[in-house]
């Protein structure tokens, strides 16, 4: 099984990837999913503070990996030749699929710009989206403050999402034919 794992800063384009990777029939584990499932157990609003603090939450309790640990039964029990993670946050998560996937993991960085980010996260209209530029960099020093960051920098690829979607598209496609 190939494993294909997204990072990105928020709202660079991992959902539309996955989007792209579900019309074409892969399935997508999403690390956002196993935080909001966990903090709709925990009986809170689906807002970006309480979304980002039940992540930072799992990770302080039981490790950086956390999310990794709880995603990696869900990807077992799939039975697809490849199959998308969504939303990696730091290097340990990066490690725990590396140690549970050895080399069938591929990390894949999407590269947007902050100005262009926020223009996009306006038209999407999720619960947890940010609504100005301070939000946005508010929520990009969250995540780089779970190693975010430093996650980017460890992709074994890095898609500019900076053109047309039909663009982004294309390249996204090119990458699971090349799988």
């Amino acid at each position: 099984m190939r494993i294909i794992a997204f990072v990105g800063m928020p709202a660079s384009g991992k959902s539309e990837a996955s989007a792209i990777a579900r019309s074409l029939g892969i399935p997508v584990v999403n690390m956002g999913d196993v935080v909001r499932e966990e903090a709709a157990k925990r009986g809170l609003a689906p807002t970006d503070g309480n979304i980002g603090g039940t992540g930072t939450m799992l990770r302080k309790k039981e490790g950086m990996d956390a999310i990794a640990q709880r995603c990696v039964p869900r990807i077992r029990k799939l039975d697809s030749r490849i199959v998308v993670i969504d939303g990696i946050r730091n290097i340990d998560e990066i490690s725990h699929f590396k140690e549970q996937f050895g080399s069938d993991f591929m990390l894949v960085a999407i590269h947007t710009p902050p100005g262009l980010r926020l223009k996009r996260v306006q038209n999407r209209g999720r619960s947890d989206d940010m609504e100005s530029m301070g939000e946005l960099e508010q929520r990009d020093e969250r995540e780089k403050g779970w190693g975010l960051d430093k996650a980017i920098e460890m992709a074994d690829i890095t898609i500019e999402n900076t053109s047309s979607l039909e663009d982004f598209q294309s390249k996204i496609k090119k990458l699971f034919r090349m799988s």
